[in-house]
């Protein structure tokens, strides 16, 4: 027997292992079950049994989330994470496949809509804490996913796919969402009909104002990112989307900013581009975030440095530059 299967023989197939402890976590007995988990799997990897030792972790964590302990199971699902690095696993559909079957189990947590009496408040307190554990759980698994993904083959800013899992859970289950970080994800996920579906869910819930600002962020992301193709799809989607629902899109000063900025990204206009942030510049003042974000479009697409010594220098300085100047 070569020295490679007798290393090999000294574990049991995955599967006898996985079979013996969901037959622990069955009982009750999570935490237990918990310390199996981590430390069998271990021994795999050891043993270089990369591809069982991550089968192990995986049930691990989908039985540990189904049977609703987030803590357990998020730490199994880290280590899955962990252990695609040490196994230096290409990003390919497999492997996402994986990383998509431990992100569904992760609990959705309905929150209370009416209050009563303080036994409400209490139980509201309760189901709040548990969704923040939640999604702390689920995002902190994932942005070591997409964090492995960009090391071993993804996008070089990591998984699209990854990216819109993550969006999605933050906006649908975060007890308060937070539009700036779920944009941060849609942008460079790559599902731009989901996130114009998002935006619309925002915007019946939004106080009044937020969803033009909403809206514009997301473009403007996009645009940063230089991707003016999913900038116009999430547009042109949101509206379709609008209508079918018939819902009002928002009129505003912004809106009609974004609209016109779109149509001038389609040519080489960059006096144009400025002249439409010098117009809307009291509108663009609501959100300070727009200014930088415009910032990284004119240099994305016009190649004019952000923050360079001329800016602010009015005509003369935009002059200089279309001279040539640095």
């Amino acid at each position: 027997m070569s020295k490679e299967r007798a290393k090999r023989g000294t574990l049991p197939p995955a599967q006898e292992q996985i079979e013996k402890f969901e037959k622990v976590v069955e009982e009750g007995n999570y935490y237990g079950a918990q310390q199996l988990y981590k430390s069998i799997s271990a021994r795999y990897v050891a043993a270089q049994r990369y591809t069982e030792a991550l089968d192990i972790l995986q049930s691990g964590a989908c039985i540990q989330l189904k049977h609703g302990q987030v803590t357990c199971g998020a730490e199994l699902a880290a280590l899955f994470v962990d252990t695609l690095v040490k196994a230096r696993c290409p990003y390919d559909d497999a492997t996402l496949v994986r990383v998509r079957t431990i992100y569904k189990q992760f609990p959705k947590i309905p929150v209370p809509q009416q209050l009563g009496d303080d036994d409400d408040v209490q139980r509201l307190s309760e189901t709040l804490g548990t969704a923040k554990t939640c999604v702390e759980g689920c995002s902190s698994f994932l942005k070591a996913a997409i964090k492995w993904s960009a090391e071993f083959g993804a996008p070089r800013g990591g998984a699209p796919e990854i990216h819109v899992m993550l969006a999605n859970y933050m906006y649908f289950e975060s007890p308060e969402v937070d539009m700036v970080r779920v944009a941060q994800h849609f942008v460079r996920g790559n599902n731009p009909k989901e996130f114009a579906s998002t935006l619309v869910h925002f915007m019946g819930k939004c106080y009044p104002g937020e969803d033009d600002v909403a809206i514009a962020r997301a473009i403007l992301m996009y645009l940063a990112l230089g991707n003016l193709r999913d900038a116009n799809a999430l547009m042109d989607e949101i509206k379709k989307q609008v209508e079918a629902k018939q819902l009002e899109f928002p009129k505003s000063d912004l809106m009609q900013f974004i609209n016109f900025l779109l149509e001038t990204m389609l040519r080489d206009a960059f006096p144009l581009f400025n002249m439409l942030r010098s117009n809307f510049k009291s509108t663009l003042d609501r959100e300070p975030s727009f200014h930088e974000l415009l910032d990284e479009i004119a240099e994305k697409f016009y190649g004019v440095r952000c923050r360079n010594p001329l800016q602010g220098m009015g005509m003369f300085g935009e002059i200089f530059k279309m001279m040539g100047g640095d």
